[in-house]
């Protein structure tokens, strides 16, 4: 059983990205249009402390060259996504990140133009000049992390650099998503059927354990061929990060990662600690599932099977985006009428076709449809999916609708706050509506294992990511053995006693892309936690909570990212949220106990 073409796949079940460009000649023209026109900003050097007429002029037009580089990398990219083996859209990604590297060097004097001028000189323009207002959040960012910008020459040639700096990511997606082949393992019915990242997933879900240890196997062995690669591809890019941070003047890489979203280190350290201390309620759950499977040893690959049977009805694609809406109808009519049509109008891509990549993601550019990608294999994780992507797509469809372009890339330690919401208000109104016990069970085991993989693992994540990105800043040597050792290490203090520990496992870090966007994967836990508390508010402040919501929807980057979520009821500067969410898992842990008896 081969993967479709995506010739084959109907239409009515692709994204329609010819609201983006309808042919490549409309990209063509806008490349070359931006490419002619990115000198002209050059005349604005040396004179934006002149006047905020050239200070406001100089910044509209770096808005439009940006946005208009961002919509052609988005363009290429998502078409290079809809099959990684077509060169065509090889060719128009690589050429959208050339232009865009020619973006940032054409751009690189402004910001340090503007670090130039006096603090209370610029708050001053601000406050005469209306026209300015929109950018107190940029010229606010811009003061707090000054020390940080280097001469224009020194920014023009970090400029420069950072095309060589993504080759190692480029190299591993181009890997993981294109050149990756799987060998063909036999399912439940004993027909041969071909391993894929996309089916990975349904086969460790499937009751029969054999097909769980082939795939595990399959999978582990096939990337174990290349672990010395792909090794090399992650310390390279850690190196790149690193000497980005090192000439940039920061304390490490993580001080750098995280001033971006003027988050201090005791936020990540803090959340690592909280988890660490409270790991007794995995090894809780575990212990569980070890009894509820009765097997003498919980492996690896018995981690992902549903505790609760359930008859693995293939849920229609038509009838999860019914599920979804009416689960998210607690967020008002605008939030349902706005996502409605933009489900109907071609904003998902929504099966798995040869050289897809693997996978789901929310992304657009600002003048354009969010869109999402998905893999949909038809189980009860994919309506979840659905309902995730979706979170994102209405962030960004409302920061868009409400924000300038200056404001409209709304932090990442926000990002996964409106995806996860949504999934908690899916696992809302499915418990709501479920009477049956079995039923309910499952659902229930469906939270507890999206918690113990969006919190647990992803804290797990980064703890690996730290210790790595340490070693690389203290000039110790990485290599294949060592990444596995330490990978195997984490896993075993993650899962305990009542696993056991494959030795496989240790080379999973090799297929993780987000490993290549520097200490990113703490943020889903954070998000996690926050969704758990804005979701308690939507349900139980009923309307205020709404409007609560989609002004922190509507918000972008106006501010900071704790301020925003501060200001929409939630408090990630202290360790509340996490232990508020802890508690909650314990509780459903409880209950979920109690069915099963």
């Amino acid at each position: 059983m081969k993967l479709a073409k995506r010739e084959e796949i109907d239409d009515k079940y692709k994204w329609d990205l010819s609201k983006i460009y309808k042919t490549l000649d409309d990209w063509e023209a806008d490349y070359n249009s931006l490419n002619s026109e990115l000198p002209e900003i050059s005349k604005y050097k040396g004179k934006l402390a002149k006047s905020s007429d050239n200070l406001y002029e100089c910044l509209k037009k770096r808005d439009a060259i940006l946005e208009k580089g961002e919509k052609l990398f988005v363009y290429a990219k998502m078409k290079r996504d809809e099959n990684n083996k077509d060169a065509t859209y090889q060719s128009l990604t690589d050429r959208a990140n050339f232009i865009n590297t020619k973006i940032s060097t054409e751009l690189s004097y402004i910001i340090p133009e503007i670090d130039s001028i006096d603090e209370s000189i610029l708050n001053i323009c601000v406050k005469k000049d209306d026209r300015l207002r929109e950018y107190r959040q940029f010229f606010r960012e811009l003061m707090r992390e000054k020390e940080h910008t280097l001469s224009p020459e020194i920014e023009k040639i970090l400029a420069l650099s950072y095309d060589i700096c993504n080759v190692p990511e480029e190299i591993f997606s181009m890997y993981n998503n294109a050149d990756i082949k799987f060998p063909y393992i036999k399912d439940e019915n004993g027909q041969e059927v071909e391993l894929t990242k996309g089916r990975y997933t349904n086969f460790l879900e499937s009751e029969n354990r054999q097909v769980r240890q082939d795939a595990f196997f399959a999978l582990y062995s096939t990337y174990g061929k290349n672990i010395n690669t792909i090794a090399n591809m992650l310390v390279g890019y850690v190196k790149a990060e690193k000497f980005i941070s090192t000439v940039r003047k920061y304390k490490s890489t993580i001080h750098s990662a995280l001033e971006g979203d003027n988050i201090p280190i005791l936020v990540y350290d803090r959340l690592i600690t909280t988890i660490n201390n409270n790991l007794h309620l995995m090894y809780k759950y575990l212990k569980i599932r070890k009894d509820i499977l009765k097997v003498d040893e919980l492996h690896m690959y018995d981690l992902y099977v549903p505790l609760v049977k359930n008859d693995r009805e293939y849920i229609e694609f038509e009838k999860a985006k019914d599920i979804v809406l009416e689960a998210l109808k607690p967020l008002g009519q605008e939030y349902i009428k706005d996502l409605s049509n933009g489900i109907n109008s071609g904003w998902i891509d929504v099966f798995e076709n040869e050289g897809k990549t693997s996978g789901a993601y929310s992304w657009g550019a600002y003048s354009t449809n969010p869109y999402v990608l998905l893999n949909y294999q038809g189980n009860t994780n994919d309506v979840f999916t659905l309902a995730h992507e979706l979170g994102h797509s209405m962030h960004s469809f409302y920061t868009n609708k409400n924000q300038p372009y200056i404001n409209s890339h709304y932090k990442i330690f926000v990002a996964e706050v409106a995806s996860t919401v949504n999934e908690l208000l899916l696992m809302k109104h499915l418990l709501k509506i479920t009477t049956d016990k079995k039923k309910r069970a499952y659902i229930l085991n469906h939270y507890l294992e999206s918690f113990r993989g969006t919190v647990f693992r992803q804290v797990m994540f980064a703890e690996f990511e730290k210790i790595i990105q340490e070693k690389i800043w203290n000039d110790e040597p990485l290599t294949a053995e060592s990444l596995n050792n330490i990978y195997l290490n984490l896993n075993k203090k993650y899962f305990g006693e009542d696993v056991f520990v494959d030795d496989e496992i240790k080379m999973e870090w090799a297929r993780i892309p987000h490993f290549y966007s520097s200490f990113y994967v703490y943020k889903y836990a954070t998000g996690f936690c926050a969704a758990c508390a804005l979701s308690r508010q939507i349900l139980e402040d009923g309307e205020e909570g709404v409007k609560k919501y989609l002004r922190f929807l509507a918000s972008g980057c106006s501010d900071y990212p704790v301020e925003l979520l501060k200001k929409a009821g939630v408090d990630l500067s202290t360790s509340k949220p996490i232990e508020d969410a802890l508690e909650t898992f314990d509780n459903l842990l409880d209950e979920f106990a109690e069915i099963i008896k």
